[in-house]
């Protein structure tokens, strides 16, 4: 094993966010019983859901796949107004476990719509998070990835235009975006308060930190994980190869092939105990353990207001 050196790098994993919807997954289940079912993965990770799985939540890509009546758990990622009238529609009794990181955004895309204002949502296609943020009014919201998207949009009013962006984008990726959105339009507004979340800023932070001290970082997370993405994205443009794995399992020997020094961390769905499982392995391989703390994080979210009235 070449690996001498293991930087246990924090902030990782779990952020308020997802623990709020794990919890409530859990909470569901343990008042209701089982099943529960769930629009969309609660989080993207593979391991979280499928021990959710195991005790009773069933995870659907359309309401119209839950029974009548059943309980319905909306994911951290939010959704669309529809989906409300979807779940309505069939009598669902729901829970919202949408993240109050990106049910800020929703309100404040509702609040610029009252004011006129034509939106630029800073986002990734596809996403559940994107998804939900664009149906609350497709009619006056543009998304776009790029820089070259940002020079190449068409909009109504260029003097009357706000930018908002997905809560896990990578904070000098989105930079670049929105520098060519002031380009094209210099009387775009920011939102009232930065859109990426706490989490997602201050685990790249960490990593940017412990590229410095690193041959390769290992990242904990899925691969439809876009905070996760994002981490292996911004220790990779500090010059530091980085990887993306579900567990221990998916390490390729000839990674660490000349590196003496590996950091560990995880994406805010990712669970903890498969970064101590790591830790452990290179430990046994003779590898020493050290922790590098960058930020401190407390914040915690309270439970949705469904569970506390049941």
């Amino acid at each position: 094993m070449p690996i001498k050196k293991v930087l246990l790098i924090y902030p990782r994993g779990f952020c308020a966010g997802v623990d709020r919807a794990v919890d409530t997954v859990e909470e569901a289940i343990r008042i209701f019983g089982a099943p529960v079912y769930v629009k969309h993965e609660i989080v993207h990770n593979k391991t979280v859901c499928d021990a959710l799985r195991e005790k009773g939540a069933i995870f659907v890509e359309e309401v119209s796949e839950i029974p009548q009546g059943s309980i319905c758990i909306f994911s951290a990622h939010g959704i669309a107004p529809d989906v409300r009238e979807q779940a309505k529609a069939r009598k669902l009794s729901t829970i919202d476990a949408t993240c109050p990181l990106v049910t800020k955004i929703h309100i404040e895309l509702g609040r610029f719509a009252r004011e006129g204002k034509e939106i630029v949502y800073i986002g990734h296609r596809g996403h559940p998070e994107a998804v939900g943020v664009m149906g609350v009014r497709p009619d006056i919201t543009h998304l776009i990835e790029t820089p070259a998207e940002a020079e190449t949009l068409v909009v109504k009013d260029p003097e009357n235009l706000v930018y908002l962006t997905q809560t896990t984008l990578s904070v000098d990726e989105c930079k670049g975006v929105i520098t060519a959105l002031k380009d094209r339009f210099p009387s775009i507004k920011a939102p009232p308060s930065d859109d990426i979340c706490y989490a997602t800023t201050n685990r790249q932070a960490a990593i940017k930190q412990a590229a410095k001290e690193c041959d390769i970082i290992l990242v904990v997370g899925s691969k439809n994980s876009s905070n996760s993405n994002r981490l292996v994205d911004s220790a990779r443009l500090q010059g530091v190869d980085a990887y993306l794995i579900d567990n221990l399992n998916e390490i390729k020997q000839e990674w660490l092939e000349g590196k003496s020094s590996l950091g560990i961390s995880a994406g805010a769905s990712a669970p903890e105990h498969i970064v101590q499982e790591l830790a452990s392995y290179f430990q046994d391989k003779g590898a020493t353990i050290e922790k590098l703390d960058v930020i401190k994080e407390n914040m915690k979210f309270t439970m949705p207001y469904e569970l506390y009235r049941a």
